[in-house]
C-alpha cells in the first residue's frame, strides 16, 4: 500500500472514531487550529491549566504540545502532559515554534524532546536543525524561509538524530522516520498570507496520529493541508477569503482526494 492510500484510509479510520485530541497551544491560532481538527473530523481540547493537564492528557487519543507564546508556566505544563500520556501510551506531536530564536524557547524544547517520548515533531528546517544541533541562534523566525537546502538525506539524518518522525513544512515539504522517507509537493503560496497553517498542521497530524502511525500520520496531516489549500486558492480573492475556504476543503476532503490529488515523491529504504 502507498502513502496515499494510506492516508485515504486513515482519514477514514479518523471520521468513524472522532478522537478527542488534546492541545497545549498558542493563542494567536488557538481557534483556527480547534476548528481545522474538527473539519478533519476529530474533537478537540484546548486547555493548559497544569493542574488539570495531566488527567486531560491521559484521557485523550492523542497530544498536541505547541510552543508559539510560552509563559513561565508552559513548559512545565507540557511535560504534565507529555508524561501523562505517555503513561497511556498516546502519541505526542511537538511544534517546537521559534526553537533557536531564543536561549529560554530552545531550552524549553530541547527539555521536551530530552524527556518526552515523541511520535512526530513538525517544524520548518530552522526549527529541526535547532533542535538537532542542541543550541539557539540558528533560526532567525517562526515564519523564516528557511536558508538551509532540504534533501531527503538531510531530512533522514535528522530524524535519525532525533529519534521520532520528522516532519518538515516550507517551501518543500519532507516526512521521514529514518527509514521511510517523502517529499510533498502540495500547497499554495497563500498558505504564507494566513497565520496558523503550520499549526493547523501540527492539529491535523495529531488529529491523525490518534488513528494510525507517526509516519502515515505526518504525511496525512500534511497532504490534508497542502491539498485543502490548493482547493481553498482556486476559490479565493485574497488571504481572507482564502481563510474562510480553508475550513470548509479540509472538512470536504475524502478517501479518494489524496490518491487524485496527492503529490508525493518516495525515498524507502
Amino acid at each position: 500500500m502507498n502513502v496515499l492510500q494510506e492516508a485515504g484510509e486513515a482519514l477514514q479510520r479518523l471520521r468513524q472514531k472522532r478522537p478527542l485530541v488534546h492541545h497545549i497551544t498558542n493563542v494567536v491560532t488557538i481557534n483556527d487550529c480547534a476548528n481545522a481538527t474538527l473539519a478533519i473530523g476529530a474533537s478537540p481540547t484546548m486547555t493548559w491549566a497544569p493542574a488539570e493537564v495531566g488527567e486531560l492528557a491521559g484521557a485523550a487519543s492523542s497530544l498536541v504540545l505547541n510552543m508559539g507564546t510560552l509563559q513561565p508556566w508552559t513548559i512545565d505544563a507540557m511535560e504534565r502532559a507529555g508524561k501523562a500520556a505517555a503513561e497511556k501510551d498516546v502519541p505526542i506531536v511537538l511544534d517546537p515554534v521559534g526553537a533557536g530564536g531564543t536561549t529560554y524557547r530552545t531550552q524549553g524544547a530541547l527539555q521536551l524532546a530530552a524527556r518526552l517520548p515523541l511520535a512526530v515533531i513538525r517544524g520548518n528546517m530552522s526549527e529541526m536543525m535547532c533542535l538537532a544541533a542542541g543550541r539557539s541562534g540558528i533560526n532567525p523566525g517562526v515564519d523564516s524561509h528557511d536558508r538551509e537546502v532540504m534533501t531527503i538525506e538531510k531530512v533522514r539524518h535528522l530524524a535519525r538524530l532525533l529519534k521520532t518522525t520528522v516532519a518538515i513544512t516550507g517551501p518543500v515539504d519532507a516526512v521521514s522516520d529514518g527509514r521511510r522517507s517523502v517529499l510533498l509537493g502540495n500547497g499554495t503560496p497563500l498558505l504564507t498570507y494566513v497565520t496558523g497553517t503550520g499549526c493547523m498542521t501540527t492539529s491535523l497530524i495529531a488529529s491523525f496520529a490518534a488513528v494510525s502511525g507517526p509516519f502515515t500520520a505526518a504525511v496525512s496531516g500534511i497532504l490534508s493541508m497542502g491539498i485543502a489549500g490548493e482547493t481553498a486558492a482556486r476559490l479565493s480573492q485574497g488571504p481572507g477569503t482564502f481563510h474562510l475556504h480553508l475550513i470548509d476543503a479540509l472538512y470536504q476532503l475524502q478517501t479518494e482526494t489524496y490518491l487524485t490529488c496527492g503529490k508525493v515523491l518516495n525515498y524507502d529504504e
